[in-house]
């Protein structure tokens, strides 16, 4: 079972590219950094921890430009948007943003994605949508992406995203194209993992108890004939066994970072890296 590491990733917080290059010397597979593009200043949709919204959430730096420095800082590290919020994004941007990062990564990019959670947010650049009907935006986004990605003459034919033959390049180094790992939950989170997303990546905030959830996914991925990968984003400090149970679940990788102990001071970032780093060979 592979470590990852999620970053806020803020002018703040340890620059990518030295974040990046101590992860992968001490054993780390992969670097997480998600994404608000800005936080509406209504703030009605609430916190979905609950409290007040961290002050970090409104200094977040570009995902895409973060990884592009981290990239060259290490050679192995695999770098993931953890999660890029696809429908605040134009389609061929974003095709193109995603396939540059892969091929001057030389293939290194997985492609986490969520619908998000501030309705606000998703209203400022959607404004049309309707908040029930993300999910399947979603999909058709992620058709769209792949079209681009791998056809000559892309097209796509849906209802929120329609463009007829594009010219769309260059294509990604991996083929067909950098995993998509699909960051909802729930029930709804699920069914779309079964239909599009090549890897799950749910969260665990009660650390350790996720063998239910974990035998019911998998027991619907093979109803529906597909095996499909599990990241695991822990919320917290898990302790060796907690990760060890993970290992012993199946699990192909475990995010740490998210809510962890300090995590609002940059300076303790490092040395969470380092505190865990031993476990790394323990749990291959």
């Amino acid at each position: 079972m592979e470590l990852g590491f999620t970053t806020m990733n803020t002018p703040e917080d340890v620059r990518p590219d030295r974040l990046a290059a101590e992860l992968e010397a001490h054993g780390f597979g992969s670097l997480w950094i998600g994404e608000h593009s800005h936080i509406p200043a209504s703030r009605r949709t609430p916190y979905p921890v609950g409290g007040e919204l961290p002050g970090a959430y409104r200094r977040m730096m570009d995902p895409f430009v973060s990884l592009a420095l981290a990239a060259t800082a290490t050679t192995r590290l695999t770098l993931a948007t953890g999660v890029c919020l696809v429908l605040e994004h134009d389609v061929f941007a974003l095709a193109k943003t995603v396939a540059t990062l892969d091929v001057l990564s030389g293939g290194r990019v997985l492609f986490g994605v969520g619908v998000g959670w501030n309705v606000e947010e998703l209203a400022d650049h959607r404004p049309g949508l309707p908040w029930a009907q993300r999910y399947r935006a979603t999909e058709e986004v992620i058709g769209a992406l792949r079209a681009c990605w791998t056809e000559d003459d892309a097209a796509y034919h849906g209802t929120y995203v329609d463009f007829d033959a594009v010219w769309s390049e260059p294509k990604p180094a991996q083929r067909p194209h950098p995993p998509v790992v699909f960051g909802g939950a729930g029930p709804v989170g699920v069914e779309h993992t079964l239909r599009w997303a090549d890897e799950w990546a749910p969260m665990d905030i009660a650390l350790g108890r996720v063998e239910r959830k974990l035998d019911r996914f998998r027991q619907a991925a093979a109803d529906a004939g597909r095996e499909i990968p599990v990241t695991l984003v822990a919320w917290g400090d898990p302790d060796p066994d907690t990760l060890g149970r993970y290992r012993d679940l199946g699990v192909r990788r475990v995010v740490l970072g998210a809510g962890r102990t300090d995590w609002h001071d940059p300076n303790s970032a490092l040395p969470f890296v380092e505190r865990y780093a031993p476990l790394v060979a323990d749990l291959a």
